[in-house]
Parts: C-alpha cells; structure tokens; sequence
C-alpha cells in the first residue's frame, strides 16, 4: 500500500487492536509494481472504499474527522480533554492510528469513549480501508462524532480520503510558525487548523498572526481555532464547532 508515497510494508504488518483485547484483524498488501501505476491504483481504489465509508457515515449522521498532525502536536491530549468535556452530550469513538503500541489507544480508552487501534507497522498514514474496518469493529451510534487520530506525518496523509467529514490539522506553537508553507498540500487539504499549546506563546519564538496568514495563503478557507489542551484555554470555540457539526 504504502508504495505510494514512498514507503513499504510486510503483507501482515497492519494490525487491528482494542485496548485490553488481542489483534483483530491484519492487513493484507499485494506486490508492488512500478511507482506511478501503483500510486494511480491504490489511490484509486482508496477513493471507492473512502466513497463507501463517506455513504454509510452520511446514513447515519456519524460526523467522521480526520484528526493530522506531526508527531508531538498534541493531538490525543486534545481528543482526551475534548472527549471528557463532550461527554454525556454527544456519542463519540475513536479510532487511533500508530505504527506502533497502545499507548494513545489506553489514554483514550480511559475516558471511556469507545476506540480502537490500529497499527500500520512501517506504515506513514491510514487509508479508507483500514478505517473501513475499523469502524465495523465499533459500536458507532447513529449521530454520533468519530474522531480518526491519523498517524503523525503531515505529507502522506494529505494523499488519503478516509471519508471523513473534514481533515483537522493540528499544529502546535513549538514547531515553528512556517508549517503551512512547508506542508502546503496537509493545509490545503484542511477545512479547520487547531493552533495547540497557546499556553506556551510567552515561551517560544512563535508568531500567531503569520502562521495564520501563511496558512490562508495555502487555503484561505479554513477555520482556526486557538487552544491550549493542557489548560484548557480556548477549548469552547472548538467543542462548539464540533457540536454544530452534527
């Protein structure tokens, strides 16, 4: 699968894991073939299973977002924090995605929002088929909010529709304001940016005001939301946007 962007996989080194549960399903991979038409057909075939994916949340009301980030951005601190204020409000599952460990799945699975890991191996993003799966293998209520926490990498899952609703990329105040520029294609393909860490402003050579103008130089569409997940500063904006979704 991953031949697309660059990177390469064993056949069974995709797996499927509930936290406190064993393995419940692996991937599978055929042979690679020259890079360009192994890119037109597995982006191809992504596309038709992220069009399955896109019908069945619409059925039901599910609102699918497609949380992306580098590493270290805080995006489960966020789903953690955002799950725990939402609760009792809205039905929410997540599903998280790793190369490796359950460690983002069991802080999860401590708020008690239902979630399932899945651990691509060598793997640099999720793609409609894994989610696909997935999302078979939770209880996912009919209007209901299903986070999908895309493995860090803010190129490759750029490439992917999962079907999701919207792509939300998270950035944090210590990577540096110009992240937009070096990543165009990840803002481009974003609706929102949640600017995360705003706590950390008076400590780090970050400016707000050009991250934002560089981002909407890339898409001057999107939606930002500044936020500290450790605090909790800012938070109302987002949790109200989410609950609007619905």
């Amino acid at each position: 699968m991953c031949d697309s962007c660059g990177c390469s996989q064993p056949d069974d080194a995709v797996t499927f894991t509930r936290p406190g549960g064993g393995a419940v399903g692996h991937g599978h991979h055929g042979p690679a073939g020259r890079v360009l038409k192994v890119e037109q057909d597995v982006l191809a075939k992504n596309a038709g299973i992220a069009a399955h994916n896109r019908d069945f949340f619409k059925a039901r009301n599910i609102v699918a977002l497609n949380l992306v980030s580098s590493p270290g951005s805080g995006k489960t601190t966020t789903l953690e924090r955002t799950i725990r204020a939402l609760k009792g409000t809205v039905e929410m599952a997540v599903i998280e995605g790793d190369q490796q460990t359950m460690l983002d799945a069991d802080r999860i699975n401590a708020t008690g929002a239902p979630v399932i890991q899945v651990n691509t191996g060598a793997g640099c993003h999720l793609d409609a088929d894994m989610v696909h799966r997935a999302m078979h293998q939770l209880d996912l209520g009919d209007n209901s909010l299903l986070f999908i926490e895309n493995v860090g990498n803010l190129v490759c899952p750029a490439m992917f529709d999962l079907g999701e609703a919207a792509k939300v990329v998270i950035i944090s105040v210590t990577e540096g304001d110009d992240k937009p520029l070096k990543y165009p294609a990840m803002f481009d393909a974003a609706a929102v940016c949640v600017i995360n860490k705003i706590d950390l402003l008076p400590h780090v050579d970050f400016d707000l005001a050009r991250c934002k103008e560089y981002a909407r130089q890339v898409n001057h569409r999107l939606q930002f939301f500044e936020i500290s997940a450790t605090t909790g500063e800012g938070m109302s904006g987002w949790l109200d946007w989410l609950q609007q979704q619905l």
